[in-house]
């Protein structure tokens, strides 16, 4: 097919840093449309890429019959809603993480998703893109490590950004620190054990920021997750880590043990001075996974021109929501909860 046509929704930073892949680095692709509430935003876009069409409403960009494909990143509490009107309105659809802040819409995505079957949907879990990660799932599939029964996350933010951290908190679009935050990990998870969390036990604080225990959210905190099979998750996440974005993972397995991101060094370079001999940390997400986000894009367009889905389903959304949201309540409330399982569960009956 000819150049795949895409329209994106959500020009902040990560929506900003997807829309200059789709535009510049991607083949098969064009950006021929973007939007924003902010009409300021689309209309630098517009000028500075040269990008046909601007809108600031959603629904007047799923007018537009030259689009084939919508890419969501918006903040999270608009995905479920734009997922599907843009999969009703015929488009293939690309949206980031979270699919949804609540189980009950995640599972209605799921259903709408169910009922386009022709048409592809992707979920932006970009870990499963990054070539470390790739690389352990690989030695694990090999039995490198035998078979794996624990993993440990740790998802901590820059100190350096508490003050963004603490505005989209208020704003009600981020659904905690765990479905924020830690969603990822528990997608990685899924993924690396093979199985499926039964029951969690949530615990966290605001200890140098109060205003998190204001909003009933956490500044740090962790889950313990029983698996399947006896298997074991513990995960970490936090807003505010000195050194930088520290992305850790490790996997125990019966033979062995992988590592990811131990130390979480910027590059390769050391610098010496005064300090001493210093390895100087990723700022961001962005910066962290760079790659991972471009590689993600180029699949969802492979997939579109391919005319096959993506390995990353609306499952593995609703199924890591339905994991995040029982690790908020478990901190809510102090309590063990039981992970729902979603996958059997119609929308219509919650």
């Amino acid at each position: 097919m000819e150049k795949v046509k895409v329209g994106i929704v959500g020009l902040g930073r990560l929506g900003r840093q997807h829309a200059e892949n789709l535009a510049f680095r991607i083949s098969g692709c064009e950006l021929l449309a973007v939007c924003s509430v902010a009409a300021e935003e689309v209309e630098q876009v517009q000028k500075d890429w040269g990008i046909k069409y601007g809108y600031t409403q959603f629904d007047e960009m799923l007018q537009n019959q030259e689009l084939d494909a919508i890419f969501i990143s918006s903040p999270s509490n608009f995905h479920c809603e734009q997922i599907v009107k843009a999969l009703n309105a015929g488009f293939h659809v690309f949206c980031e993480k979270p699919l949804g802040l609540y189980l009950e819409e995640a599972l209605r995505v799921q259903e709408a998703v169910n009922q386009q079957k022709d048409k592809i949907f992707m979920l932006g879990f970009m870990r499963r893109y990054d070539k470390s990660y790739q690389y352990a799932k690989k030695k694990i599939e090999e039995g490198k490590i035998g078979e794996p029964i624990f993993i440990r996350c740790y998802g901590l933010d820059p100190a350096k950004a508490m003050d963004e951290f603490i505005q989209f908190a208020k704003s009600n679009y981020s659904g905690g620190l765990f479905l924020d935050m830690a969603i990822h990990d528990f997608d990685l998870a899924r993924w690396y054990l093979g199985v499926e969390a039964k029951q969690v036990w949530a615990i966290g604080g605001a200890y140098a920021y109060p205003e998190f225990s204001e909003m009933n959210d956490a500044e740090t905190g962790t889950a313990l997750v029983k698996f399947e099979n006896n298997k074991i998750g513990i995960f970490v996440a936090g807003r505010n880590c000195a050194h930088g974005y520290h992305i850790e993972t490790e996997i125990i397995g019966t033979k062995g043990t992988l590592r990811i991101g131990t130390i979480p060094e910027k590059n390769r370079v050391t610098v010496f001075d005064e300090k001493g001999a210093i390895k100087e940390c990723s700022d961001g997400f962005l910066e962290r996974f760079e790659q991972a986000y471009l590689s993600e894009a180029e699949e969802f367009i492979a997939c579109i021109r391919e005319n096959r889905q993506p390995a990353v389903t609306v499952k593995d959304g609703v199924i890591s929501t339905a994991l995040g949201y029982a690790c908020r309540e478990s901190f809510e409330t102090g309590k063990l909860v039981t992970v729902q399982s979603p996958i059997q569960t119609p929308a219509s009956l919650i």
